[in-house]
């Protein structure tokens, strides 16, 4: 039986994709690469790994305003993750996946949930969002 948790959707949607966690803050601006997707922060956790169609779960944004371009530029590239699931409020990706709706009809569902419920989540789970912020572990 799937593992439900509930979350609120900041952009709502719909994804299916495998998580990959993060323990600290990242910023797009600089800490992932537009042109392939994969985290290039030398000092992030989770340096080297790619957000490329995964649901990418981290504690919350860091950084410039421009963040919000990156993911913009992901998403052109198809190159974005399947989904945003963070603990604090993400206002610069939000930023980006509103713009991404806008300019190439695919938003990316971020997801707010408490830091109790992101400890429930494992590195490599099946997880679906939905559009009103339920995520279901399979």
């Amino acid at each position: 039986m799937a593992q439900r948790l509930s979350g609120r959707a900041v952009i709502p949607g719909e994804a299916i994709g495998t998580v990959l966690i993060s323990r600290v803050p990242i910023s797009l601006w600089g800490g992932v690469d537009p042109e392939t997707g994969r985290i290039i922060d030398p000092h992030h956790d989770r340096c080297g790994e790619s957000i490329v169609d995964r649901v990418f779960v981290f504690p919350g944004e860091k950084g410039s305003s421009t963040g919000s371009a990156v993911l913009l530029e992901l998403v052109g590239r198809e190159l974005a993750p399947a989904a945003l699931i963070t603990s604090s409020l993400a206002p610069i990706a939000a930023l980006g996946s509103i713009v991404a709706e806008e300019l190439y009809g695919r938003t990316i569902p971020i997801v707010l949930i408490s830091p109790d419920a992101m400890q429930h989540l494992q590195e490599g789970d099946r997880l679906s969002v939905r559009t009103d912020g339920t995520l279901f572990v399979d």
